[in-house]
């Protein structure tokens, strides 16, 4: 009696694994919340929401976009690892803003709180004003900074963010003094830019392509010039040694478990991998990545340790 005991546990705990196996197997086998923590409209939300599509054909399940910001996208970060760890509850995460937020010491959250699992693709830093500007080039709006130092103000995704450590690197090194003016997010600052309430936006290549009939883009910090803008210069051709951006990515609760943790990042792998999607990004002024969960503590490292020397250099930190 006591061995067919033994033989039924043992044969419950077999059955027990191959469902998990399957169950695994099968993800995603129900629709996935995919939580952006910024407003409509800009980056995250852009591509989210073409992922969302790619998603529905390639898995015949639905990809929930939602929209929650708050504290430079603080509020969903602090919020994650409260959420179920099942790989159905997936949020956007953004570099540099989860390593030097933390620093500032206004948000509930750390770094090492993060389970980023896939990063997918990289926008280069670009200054834009309205078409209405006085600023026809870099050399003008600098020249104006000098002339009246602190009289120029910057429109901006969050505070710690990429755009504000661009922003004080603009400062450094062009030489001038200007105040940096932050927004809920990329699409929360079009219509201050458009009115005319800053004078200028520190954003992103892929908002002045979407926003090129409207602004100006005087600068950007890639390797070389766009191709829908040939006439601009990268910051390397004014002088300043400047290529950088942010990159973008998805994150789950800690507590997920290891496996599910690299089933969200192959299907995240999947939907960058899809030829039509990336033509419509490259397009638009996204450079593509593909850091998927192995490599991410190799590469978590290697951006923090820059990061954290770059908010030294910009006198955001000690």
């Amino acid at each position: 009696m006591r061995l067919q005991r033994i033989g039924s546990l043992i044969c419950l705990g077999i059955a027990a694994s191959l469902g998990a196996v399957a169950a695994q197997a099968a993800y995603p086998e129900k629709p996935v919340q995919y939580i952006i923590p910024f407003t409509p409209g800009g980056e995250s939300d852009f591509v989210a929401r073409m992922q969302s599509e790619v998603f529905r054909k390639k898995y015949n399940q639905t990809m929930v976009v939602q929209n929650r910001p708050g504290a430079g996208g603080g509020l969903v970060w602090a919020q994650l690892n409260s959420l179920p760890a099942d790989g159905y509850t997936i949020a956007g995460v953004n570099l540099p803003h989860v390593v030097l937020q933390p620093l500032e010491g206004n948000v509930q959250y750390k770094t090492e709180d993060l389970a980023p699992v896939y990063f997918y693709h990289y926008t280069a830093d670009a200054i834009v004003v309205p078409l209405s500007s006085p600023f026809k080039t870099f050399q003008d709006l600098v020249a104006a900074s000098k002339a009246k130092p602190g009289s120029l103000n910057f429109a901006g995704s969050g505070s710690f963010s990429a755009n504000h450590m661009a922003h004080e690197r603009l400062n450094k090194l062009a030489g001038i003094k200007s105040t940096y003016v932050p927004f809920k997010g990329t699409g929360d600052l079009l219509a201050s830019v458009l009115g005319g309430h800053v004078d200028a936006a520190m954003s992103y290549l892929p908002f002045a392509i979407q926003q090129k009939a409207q602004t100006r883009m005087l600068a950007v910090a890639s390797e070389k010039r766009h191709p829908q803008f040939p006439d601009v210069p990268t910051f390397k051709e004014v002088g300043l040694d400047w290529v950088d951006g942010a990159y973008r990515g998805v994150a789950v609760p800690k507590s997920t478990p290891p496996e599910i943790q690299k089933q969200v990042s192959d299907v995240m792998a999947a939907l960058n991998a899809d030829p039509e999607s990336r033509k419509k990004l490259a397009d638009a002024g996204y450079d593509l990545v593909d850091i998927s969960v192995d490599k991410m503590p190799a590469f978590m490292e290697e951006r923090k340790k820059g990061y954290l020397q770059d908010a030294k250099d910009a006198g955001l930190i000690k």
